[in-house]
């Protein structure tokens, strides 16, 4: 028989440690966010589907040599635009060049804070894709997912990891 003393002390500890973060007894779990639709304009979300009340969009785009490497040939230049991001907050998108039947021809992240400001409040900024084909280039979409934020997971910290991450970055050959 156990001494009472122990059956006493017992949810106390218990308490202590689900108190001090210790996740042993609950577990740690990692998701992954589902992939928004991907388009020319796009109402940001965070890793639940919510929007984040920031709109991203492709302002205009076209195939040129970048101005520092003109040797290796034409790139996708494109101009995009942050409608309601707070200078703080930092929204990020993925951006691919498509073809016609959007198949990712190449993609990369744009940040907010990667563009200036604008009389109305607006960021605007621009970047280059590199792509392998760009005759084959029909336009440049934004994926809504805001990748500027991934908690650690359950891997990387046991204990404060974990939640949901957003979805794996678009590549080359993914359907969008």
């Amino acid at each position: 028989m156990l001494p009472a003393r122990v059956f006493s002390v017992a949810p106390l500890a218990l308490v202590i440690l689900a108190l001090s973060g210790c996740s042993f007894l609950w577990g740690c779990t990692d998701t992954t966010a589902e992939r928004g639709e991907a388009g020319v304009r796009v109402q940001v979300v965070d890793t639940d589907g919510q929007p984040l009340g920031v709109t991203a969009a492709v302002v205009d785009w076209s195939l040129e040599p970048h101005p520092q490497v003109p040797s290796e040939g034409d790139r996708v230049h494109f101009r995009f635009r942050f409608d309601g991001a707070e200078e703080y907050s930092d929204p990020a998108v993925d951006a691919c060049a498509v073809d016609k039947e959007r198949v990712a021809l190449g993609c990369r992240t744009v940040h907010s804070s990667g563009a200036w400001s604008e009389p109305d409040g607006a960021l605007t900024g621009d970047e280059w894709l590199v792509v392998e084909h760009p005759e084959q280039v029909a336009g440049v979409l934004l994926i809504p997912n805001d990748r500027s934020y991934d908690p650690r997971t359950c891997e990387t910290d046991i204990k404060d990891g974990g939640g949901t991450h957003p979805p794996e970055p678009a590549g080359m050959g993914d359907q969008l």
